[in-house]
């Protein structure tokens, strides 16, 4: 993966640590925030604690469908805990074709730095994804918030859909610009834990 491509996100969640993990970890809760799913599907998981799923994302005329695999890390002794994550998908419809990324939780005394760095095969070619990668982006930081604020204020997401972006009356709607994405200066990828190396979609 080319370091300087790749995403990077992160927000000051100000929730418990349990409640940040189980809002993302839970396939049925996870589609509910994020805009790149709409579906999770678990399949089955292996011995070396490997999840493996199928998603979906829903477009106005087409669905795209794809599979992959996670491992999740919650035992560290400094308190961090981690996801690592692998995608794929022949969808030629798709802007993403296959990525790997990682979500990392950092317990602080204001709440929870909840961050991601992925990085992803374009599905369109380069140029298309000039595009869209700021597209994708942004669509990562505007969930991110709209997690945050599913976890601090108790607000369920479907409060807040995809047009609330233009409700520009309600202050407390979710904002991509209250996430920071600009990588630290090693890169997105730097803090990626080492179980981003054991999992992979084949």
């Amino acid at each position: 993966m080319r370091r300087s491509q790749a995403l990077y996100v992160e927000v000051l969640i100000r929730a418990d640590v349990e409640t940040v993990w189980a809002l993302t970890q839970d396939p049925d809760l996870h589609p509910r925030w994020d805009l790149r799913f709409s579906r999770i599907e678990p399949t089955g998981s292996d011995s070396a604690g490997r999840s493996r799923f199928r998603y979906e994302r829903a477009l106005p005329l087409h669905v795209i469908r794809g599979e992959g695999v996670s491992l999740g890390e919650k035992t560290r002794d400094d308190g961090i805990r981690t996801s690592a994550l692998a995608f794929s998908t022949d969808d030629r419809l798709s802007p993403l074709r296959s990525g790997r990324g990682y979500w990392r939780y950092v317990p602080t005394a204001e709440g929870v730095r909840f961050i991601t760095g992925y990085d992803y095969q374009p599905g369109w070619g380069r140029v298309a994804d000039l595009v869209m990668r700021p597209a994708i982006l942004w669509m990562t930081a505007w969930s991110f918030d709209r997690l945050r604020i599913w976890a601090e204020r108790g607000e369920e997401p479907n409060r807040w859909p995809l047009l609330s972006v233009v409700w520009f009356w309600h202050s407390g709607r979710p904002r991509a610009s209250r996430c920071r994405t600009v990588p630290p200066r090693d890169g997105a990828m730097a803090d990626a834990p080492q179980t981003l190396q054991k999992v992979s979609v084949s």
